[in-house]
């Protein structure tokens, strides 16, 4: 079959495939969920499913904080009628379960055989401020909960439905901020924090920076494509062929029913960056023949033979890298890695089929400057190679000591998150739940499930007195600010009683009493607040808190000492206790980072050596292709640690990405070389050609590679920041130890036996 048709049928059929890319990628969806970040198939997973199924989600809510005008209080009536008009309306909100606020906190008194509310606060009777104010600051659990200590702030709380997805949770947070306009509350006057309001924060910045960045990195990528080869062609075409892997890429996503959250919103990025190297590999050598004189399709042929191995095995590795990030627990890393590494081989695909159809369609490129006898890049790559040769022992002296630099500083790493981790301290949404934190209790949930043992009642007088001394434990040394549990209701119901003294808010003393009071129980099944702590059969409860969040190095001490606590005072013949909730999961994600991220390495590392082995037949070889590309992942891990950057969920994919990515140059080196050998009689002859070959290509890609990278700098994301910071930097520091280490290695390695590097892999002879 002709050529020319054999790139039309070619050019056919991959439009096709990508038109239906283009359909899937259309009914791609943004989405970002908190409870994506739990680690599947971790048994407590399974059980705060269950759990929550019992006795609803500890996320599920909204806060809304109101703060009085300059130099007034919370409990001026004027401002108390505003609390109360914002919490009927929010309460008549589709979506919202029940509203806790200061204005419709009650009292209870039970009188004869009914339950009479009485409200904390009257803003309709201001002679009663006083009295009120003082009942508020002796009542437990409504300072530091509902109004601040200082009496400068309310805090309205609404529990919204399971699981509210970002549209009817968009609707409602606009119907808020509508009336608080409405109301003449300014912006700077409420505060919003909450599961709810952090997701829909995060898909809308999502949305706008995968464009700005997208955007930033196309411009970026043509100007240093411009610079390179001067010619339209070599910047459309590799545009072109990347811009349809990412198509393909998105499309696969999409018709697999994954949408585009904080990790997969990396991939169009990602592969536009990584995507470009096959492409400048090709073109590069293409062009190079052609500056030689050779024909359109002589170049070709070329070009497509040299760089075909050494591609297709960069693809490999490259993919490899991304696939390891499937040993992750976490379902967007996973899926992150998963589809970045099937779209890096597609990438390979388009390189070596639509890349050479579009340019067997062209026209012969005209050259500005056709050369028969070397190019502009050899001088400066010759004067390199000298320097590099005749410093030798200067590059591994210095190599060395940054080596052992880095290590040291890299043992400072720890492994620390917290709830809003990808958030920079500046930014408004994170200041907001610093109010919180604060004003109030807090944002980071707390639960404990509470099992009574066998035969037991969770209200059993010996079950609440352990339980009562737990919530002691967790107010006076763990630190929540806000507790409730059965004890609570128990508590309540003697208060209510007792005609709502204050003074009766304790556990009883008896059983018989105990017996009167869990009878009444039933008065307060109604309290959404009570319901949700005992299961109706009292066969178990809950008992749930709020905190600051403190971060999961200071949350894994706590919980071990609370353990501990749990073991020496809690008798298991009477109550067992379980940890769990949101945030236990998301901390206990940080127990994986570690595991998740030395496997998948290590993975990654013994893939390498043995597609190396397998296919050079030597043990040199693979510490020729290992060393290059391990320094740098050493050296930014060094930098990590002396930067004081914590390891977290976005931060742990950085090695292994970096790693499969680096390795690529050192693959294509190695591949020309063997090639070179082939005709070349001298080692060093073969080296320095390979380096002039070869050296082009390597640092535009690096540049390329870089430069794209460092667009994520600008990300509001914390976790993005650093993936395009310390990616860069690998890659940076991964093409100076290409250009110095690599060549001395090969020459140390094979200084006495260049045969066996000559010995042909049979790829390359076919």
């Amino acid at each position: 079959m002709p050529l020319r048709k054999l790139s039309y049928l070619t050019l056919l059929l991959l439009t096709l495939v990508t038109a239906v890319s283009i359909y899937f990628v259309a009914q791609l969806r943004f989405n970002y969920n908190f409870n994506d970040f739990y680690p599947a198939g971790d048994p407590d997973l399974d059980y705060y499913e269950q759990y929550s199924a019992r006795f609803g989600n500890d996320n599920d809510y909204v806060l809304l904080g109101l703060e009085a005008p300059p130099g007034h209080s919370v409990f001026e009536p004027q401002f108390l009628v505003k609390v109360d008009s914002l919490t009927r309306f929010i309460q008549q909100r589709r979506h919202v379960v029940h509203v806790t606020s200061p204005t419709n906190a009650t009292n209870p008194v039970v009188e004869g055989f009914g339950v009479f509310n009485i409200p904390y606060l009257h803003p309709q009777e201001p002679a009663r401020r006083a009295q009120d104010s003082t009942l508020v600051y002796r009542t437990p659990g409504l300072v530091d909960n509902l109004i601040a200590r200082d009496a400068r702030s309310v805090t309205i709380l609404f529990q919204t439905a399971p699981n509210l997805s970002k549209p009817p949770g968009d609707s409602l947070l606009a119907a808020v901020r509508t009336e608080l306009t409405r109301q003449g509350i300014t912006d700077s006057q409420y505060h919003l924090a909450g599961k709810m309001v952090a997701q829909s924060v995060f898909v809308d910045r999502l949305q706008w920076e995968l464009v700005v960045f997208m955007s930033l990195s196309v411009m970026l990528v043509t100007v240093l494509l411009w610079f390179t080869f001067r010619t339209w062609w070599g910047v459309v075409l590799p545009l072109v062929v990347v811009m349809g892997a990412i198509i393909w890429g998105l499309g696969l996503m999409s018709a697999c029913g994954v949408s585009i959250d904080l990790m997969t919103a990396l991939l169009p990025i990602m592969l536009f960056v990584v995507g470009m190297s096959d492409t400048i590999h090709i073109i590069t050598r293409y062009s190079t023949e052609l500056g030689y004189g050779a024909s359109k399709k002589d170049s070709l042929l070329i070009a497509l033979k040299e760089s075909g191995f050494g591609s297709g095995l960069s693809a490999l590795t490259t993919s490899i890298g991304f696939f390891t990030l499937m040993t992750s627990t976490i379902r967007p890393i996973y899926n992150f890695g998963l589809f970045t590494g099937i779209a890096v081989l597609l990438t390979f695909v388009l390189s070596f089929t639509l890349l050479p159809a579009m340019l067997v369609l062209l026209r012969k490129p005209q050259l500005r400057v056709p050369r028969r006898e070397g190019h502009s890049w050899d001088g400066v790559l010759g004067r390199m190679f000298r320097t590099v040769l005749a410093r030798r022992q200067l590059v591994v002296g210095l190599s060395a000591l940054i080596l052992i630099g880095s290590v040291a500083s890299a043992s400072r790493i720890r492994i620390n998150s917290s709830l809003l981790d990808d958030l920079s301290k500046n930014d408004p949404v994170k200041l907001d739940f610093a109010f919180f934190e604060k004003n109030f209790a807090g944002v980071r949930p707390f639960e404990l499930a509470l099992q009574p043992a066998a035969g037991r009642s969770i209200y059993d007088l010996q079950v609440l007195r352990e339980t009562e001394e737990i919530e002691k434990y967790l107010q006076k040394t763990y630190g929540l600010n806000f507790v409730a549990s059965p004890v609570t209701i128990i508590k309540s119901v003697r208060k209510a009683l007792n005609g709502g003294l204050l003074e009766e808010y304790r556990l009883p003393e008896s059983e018989a009493e105990l017996a009167q009071l869990v009878r009444r129980v039933k008065l307060f099944r109604k309290k959404p607040e009570f319901r949700a702590l005992v299961l109706p059969d009292a066969s178990e409860g809950r008992l749930t808190g709020r905190m600051p969040d403190i971060g999961s190095i200071r949350a894994d001490a706590l919980n071990a000492d609370l353990r501990q606590f749990l073991r020496q005072h809690t008798d298991p013949k009477i109550l067992t206790t379980r940890l769990t909730g949101s945030a236990n999961l998301i901390d206990k994600n940080n127990e994986n980072l570690t595991l998740n991220m030395i496997t998948g390495m290590s993975i990654d590392i013994v893939m390498v050596t043995l597609i190396v082995l397998l296919l050079f037949r030597s043990l040199r070889m693979t510490l020729v292709v290992l060393i290059p590309n391990l320094v740098p992942i050493l050296i930014v891990a060094g930098v990590m640690g002396l930067a004081g950057v914590s390891m977290k969920v976005s931060t742990s994919i950085i090695f292994t990405i970096a790693f499969g990515i680096a390795v690529d140059d050192t693959i294509h080196f190695i591949s020309k070389l063997k090639l070179t050998l082939l005709q070349e009689p001298s080692l060093f002859k073969a080296v320095r050609k390979t380096y002039l070959m070869a050296g082009k290509a390597v640092i535009v890609t690096s540049l390329i590679l870089v430069g794209g990278f460092s667009t994520l700098i600008f990300s509001s994301f914390d976790g993005t920041f650093y993936v395009g910071l310390l990616i860069g930097l690998t890659l940076l520091f991964g093409v100076v130890a290409e250009l110095t280490l690599l060549p001395i290695l090969i020459l140390y390695f094979y200084k006495h036996k260049p045969k066996e590097i000559r010995q042909p892999v049979p790829m390359l002879t076919e």
